[in-house]
């Protein structure tokens, strides 16, 4: 209930804020287009801007809890089976009482609107509708002021010159055309759901108010005389019946329309003025859309608790450890201790058990230890110790079941412990990836010389070609010039065959590159793939050095993408060099023909 009431406070205060800026700023001012949105941002603001809310917490510490002192009666700590005896009296519920008011009124403006929905049917019941572009010309015989609803315009015609019923529908023409009636029931809804805030009656007052002065005004550019469009303002004046609900062409303040319709045009720089509400939409942001919660910081008892650090931590390496267990030892020294360790070269005997590892230790800048182990048995135990001082610092050693000091050869295992004054492993090197192919080229044999004087000459069409015996004789010669012209085929015939022959081993070659190419780019990806393991496992996701590697390995894929475009363009020149080429033979032959 008390939220309800708020919000409609909110609001109501919101369209105060809005009325104000318009009636004290704008109301005398040429822009009513911009008005109108102005004030029907008013209401739209009105209603959505209350509800958004911004919380600011606001930690405070906590309150001390009460303690027993010996000061304290026992009767403060505890009072068994008490009863407390409250005077109960008749209390009035004012929130009720007002949301009763309010819903009354409510309910009673409700009805009055579904009236008015019944009155503009009634007036528009069985009459005779005449269609005319996007407009409904509806005239009727009551003596109505003219209104539009929509598309509907509706008038008396019998009640009018016909200069004043052109400058009516005019004036109505604007109202329908730009959707006014749309911004009527708006108001209306405001209204109904605002009724106990009288602004809101004003505001109302001034959208169709507004709406006017933006018919007149338009409707005044399409009437050359506008002398006569007033009077036909002031003869409506007399005309005291109108439907509540539409845009009617008689309004009370005729004096300030024609005011209005006189008045100079605004000068642009009183644009700034519709900029005079944000400041004050600010404002009220700040006192009434800002809550602070208090909250009390969480009770911290003080213990003092002694952490208790196991001083020596050994991860062993043995020969039935799976590469899951060598993977989860690696991050454990890593998050634990900050170890940075690296392990390859493992290998294992067909009963999966390790006879060879390599692992490279590393902290911080203390140089490397290296261990590695080769051979053809299984390996004994073997593993990483770290050891935690006093102090706190950590050291890290490697140590075998022998406690292996020294490189030393056990059976036809070796097995060698060396440290690196080197203050990081060396990094892994990245592949290199392949380069594609490229299409053999080569010259092109020149096509085989035609020697003119050699050639037949074609016969001459006969001048009357219905002459029978005249055609009969240009047929048989030819005949004879076909025949003769075929012994010039065989030389082009061999050249494309030549030509042919070049292309195919061409691209036998070519075919045999790029077959080298692939294989050798699924050997790449492997690589890669096994290169950004090293990376990964040596220096994690998050290091400098796994993303300096990955940024190489996406320029290194982007340059391969590159030159397979590049390789495919070729691919695409050749194709489009060898049909011209193919165009370029068939001309000659043409003209060999022609000749």
């Amino acid at each position: 209930m008390e939220t309800l009431l708020i919000y409609i406070a909110k609001s109501s205060g919101l369209l105060v804020l809005f009325y104000c800026a318009y009636y004290f700023l704008l109301r005398k001012e040429t822009f009513f287009n911009s008005n109108r949105w102005f004030l029907l941002a008013g209401l739209v603001t009105s209603v959505i801007l209350p509800f958004l809310v911004y919380t600011k917490i606001v930690w405070i510490e906590p309150t001390p809890e009460p303690s027993y002192t010996p000061t304290m009666k026992y009767s403060q700590l505890y009072v068994p089976n008490s009863h407390v005896i409250e005077n109960s009296s008749f209390e009035i519920n004012w929130n009720y009482i007002i949301l009763a008011v309010y819903c009354i009124g409510f309910l009673a403006l409700l009805i009055k609107f579904a009236i008015d929905f019944y009155s503009l049917n009634t007036v528009l019941k069985g009459k005779k509708v005449h269609q005319q572009a996007d407009f409904k010309f509806v005239d009727i015989d009551q003596n109505i002021a003219p209104f539009s609803y929509f598309d509907y315009i509706v008038y008396n015609s019998s009640m009018y010159t016909p200069l004043e019923l052109e400058n009516i529908i005019e004036h109505e023409k604007v109202h329908s055309d730009q959707n006014h009636t749309v911004d009527v029931l708006v108001s209306r809804i405001f209204c109904v759901l605002f009724w106990f805030n009288p602004i809101i009656w004003l505001y109302k007052k001034a959208i169709l108010q507004n709406l006017e002065f933006i018919a007149d005004n338009e409707a005044a550019k399409k009437i050359s005389d506008k002398k006569a469009y007033q009077y036909t303002l002031l003869k409506i004046t007399t005309h005291e019946s109108c439907v509540a609900i539409t845009n009617h062409f008689y309004q009370s303040l005729i004096k300030k329309r024609i005011v209005m319709l006189n008045k100079n045009q605004s000068k642009k720089r009183n644009y700034l003025k519709y900029y005079a509400i944000i400041p004050a939409l600010v404002v009220f942001v700040f006192l009434f859309q800002i809550k602070t919660l208090a909250q009390e910081k969480e009770r911290k008892e003080v213990q003092e608790v002694t952490k208790k650090v196991d001083p020596i931590a050994v991860f062993k390496i043995q020969k039935n450890t799976t590469d899951k267990e060598l993977k989860e030892m690696a991050e454990k020294l890593k998050l634990n201790h900050n170890v940075d360790v690296v392990i390859s070269d493992v290998k294992r005997n067909a009963k999966n058990e390790l006879i060879a590892i390599k692992v490279n230790i590393q902290k911080g800048s203390n140089g490397t230890q290296t261990l590695e182990i080769e051979g053809d048995e299984a390996i004994k135990s073997c593993g990483i110790i770290v050891t935690t001082e006093d102090n706190g610092k950590e050291k890290i050693g490697i140590l075998t079941d022998d406690e292996i000091e020294k490189p030393i050869v056990i059976k036809n295992r070796i097995v060698e412990i060396r440290e690196n004054n080197n203050n990081s492993v060396a990094s892994p090197t990245p592949p290199t990836p392949p380069i594609p192919p490229v299409f053999p080229g080569g010259p092109i044999p020149q096509a085989p010389p035609v020697d003119m004087s050699k050639m037949p000459k074609p016969p001459v069409v006969p001048a009357n070609t219905k002459d029978k015996v005249a055609m009969a004789k240009f047929d048989k010669e030819i005949a004879e010039f076909d025949k003769k012209m075929e012994a010039f085929e065989p030389d082009m015939s061999a050249y494309e065959k030549q030509i042919e022959e070049i292309m195919s081993q061409r691209e036998a070659i070519y075919d045999k590159e790029m077959q080298k190419y692939e294989v050798a780019m699924e050997k790449f990806n492997a690589d890669m793939e096994k290169f950004n393991q090293e990376i990964e496992q040596k220096y994690g996701k998050d290091s400098k050095e796994y993303k300096i590697n990955m940024k190489q390995y996406e320029l290194d894929t982007r340059r391969h993408d590159i030159d397979m475009r590049q390789l495919d363009k070729n691919m695409k020149l050749h194709d489009k060099a060898m049909k011209l080429y193919e165009k370029e033979l068939k001309r000659k032959e043409r003209e060999s023909k022609r000749s």
